[in-house]
């Protein structure tokens, strides 16, 4: 069960991960008035931008597409796009990758390598240098709030093990306790009641945890 709280995250990141957890589930409406929203807070279209580029990877082409459609609909053209992405890049996105990857998931890197070259070789690269060097790496949107927006957007899904390590993810690049209950209590507004209950239970154990580290 959430408890309100005072708010810890400025208004323009909470803006983004309204969006983020939009982009799960395919609603236009639902999506345009949260990018409306985003606007009128004054959150930089580039942020939004960066957004909508990772969230192929969080929720797949089709509603990442649906997403960017709505969001041209709402912006217009993109005045600033960002990074460009060509293949002469790949030796630094690796590297970028590695650095970003590992960031995430701590103490933890390197047995999530060792898990993804167990499900395929092929999966390591795709997860370090094509979804962390190519995308989650790039400069326009600091790490933190890229994590809180996968955060959201995963915790819409099915996928219990990927949301208990960005629930560690978010800790680990930077956001506080009371800034996860935030955003879960966002997202809540999306979910069953049942799938709010698993989530608030997951994030109680994680929590739990990194408290027993420290």
């Amino acid at each position: 069960m959430s408890v309100e709280k005072p708010s810890g995250l400025d208004p323009q990141t909470l803006a983004l991960v309204r969006i983020a957890a939009a982009t799960a589930t395919g609603d236009e409406a639902k999506l345009r008035q949260r990018m409306i929203a985003a606007r009128a807070a004054e959150v930089p279209p580039l942020w939004v931008e960066e957004l909508l580029l990772q969230s192929f990877l969080n929720v797949g082409y089709p509603l990442a597409l649906v997403a960017f459609g709505v969001w041209r609909g709402v912006a217009g053209l993109p005045k600033e796009t960002g990074e460009s992405i060509a293949h002469p890049d790949w030796e630094r996105w690796t590297t970028r990758g590695v650095e970003a990857c590992g960031e995430v998931y701590g103490r933890t890197f390197h047995k999530l390598m060792l898990n993804l070259r167990t499900l395929h070789p092929a999966i390591e690269p795709l997860v370090v240098v094509d979804a962390y060097g190519k995308i989650l790496g790039r400069p326009g949107l600091d790490s933190k709030r890229r994590e809180l927006c996968t955060l959201a957007a995963i915790a819409m899904q099915n996928a219990p093990r990927q949301l208990h390590a960005h629930l560690r993810g978010a800790l680990n690049t930077g956001s506080s306790r009371d800034e996860v209950d935030e955003v879960i209590a966002i997202v809540e507004d999306d979910l069953t009641k049942e799938q709010a209950l698993k989530l608030w239970e997951m994030w109680a154990d994680v929590r739990e945890r990194a408290l027993d580290a420290k």
